[in-house]
């Protein structure tokens, strides 16, 4: 090979894409239980953390287009957990709050973070939260850099 950079070993963006692949599917178990996806429990915890928020404010903290949001939102409305309605004073914007059943699986996903802590300890992860958190300290540091 005549570039050592372009060595995937050398790459700082892989093992950063195979984490979050492989952290997504730690994750399935519980959300199978609750049956949504990753991207569902991404905006219920906006949602559980601010309700009554409009569909650009959800897109701006999860970091994603509002065309990849608003059909999420939809799926999300089809299995009752969410209701979606123009806002009174701007009828541009759509504003999102959590139906009974979308407040309710809140107590029922308390237990993910425990359980995803769980399972990196039971594959023999020697990682303990302090280490986590510094972790996710550096990780919210290079997307502040890049977004």
């Amino acid at each position: 090979m005549a570039f050592e950079q372009l060595k995937l070993e050398n790459q700082v963006c892989f093992p950063l894409y195979a984490a979050s692949r492989l952290v997504i599917q730690a994750y399935q178990e519980d959300l199978s239980r609750l049956n949504i996806t990753y991207p569902q429990y991404l905006v219920m915890l906006v949602l559980w953390e601010k309700e009554g928020i409009a569909v650009n404010e959800i897109s701006d903290k999860l970091i994603l287009n509002t065309n990849t949001i608003t059909p999420l939102l939809k799926r999300m409305e089809g299995q009752g957990l969410i209701e979606r309605r123009r806002s009174l004073e701007d009828e541009r914007k759509v504003i999102v709050n959590l139906t009974q059943k979308g407040k309710e699986m809140e107590t029922e996903a308390v237990l993910i973070p425990y359980n995803m802590l769980t399972r990196l300890k039971e594959k023999g992860a020697d990682i303990n939260l302090d280490a986590l958190c510094e972790m996710k300290s550096q990780l919210d540091q290079l997307i502040r850099h890049l977004t």
